[in-house]
């Protein structure tokens, strides 16, 4: 999915939720391969620290990560073929979901310093 910016016109909490997704797909901690060639799937969703959580080596404040306790989210990003929702477990991301440029990931993913 490269080329224009958000090219699926995702709302701001599903490309929020979208760039937490893909960092835990970068995380053994969190990710696995899927059935399907080039997709992972993502669990072990991480349990709130205080007002942020730690997934691998960044941190997300709370506010940015309530799409990920939001079924609607992860409905709308499964029927834009981005992921199939095994919700509230988890979701399977596709090779198209791990290519696009959510532009958020700089500003959400803080890195950890404890």
């Amino acid at each position: 999915m490269k080329g224009r910016r958000n090219p699926l016109k995702l709302n701001k909490l599903q490309l929020k939720t979208l760039a937490i997704l893909q960092q835990m797909a970068r995380s053994k901690e969190h990710a696995q391969p899927g059935d399907d060639p080039g997709s992972i799937m993502v669990s072990n969703f991480p349990p709130p620290h205080g007002n942020h959580y730690h997934i691998g080596d960044s941190v997300v404040l709370g506010r940015d990560a309530n799409g990920l306790a939001n079924p609607a989210v992860f409905a709308a990003l499964e029927r834009k073929g981005l992921l199939r929702s095994l919700f509230p477990l988890g979701a399977v991301l596709t090779a198209d979901a791990l290519e696009y440029d959510t532009g958020l990931a700089a500003a959400i993913l803080h890195r950890a310093d404890h």
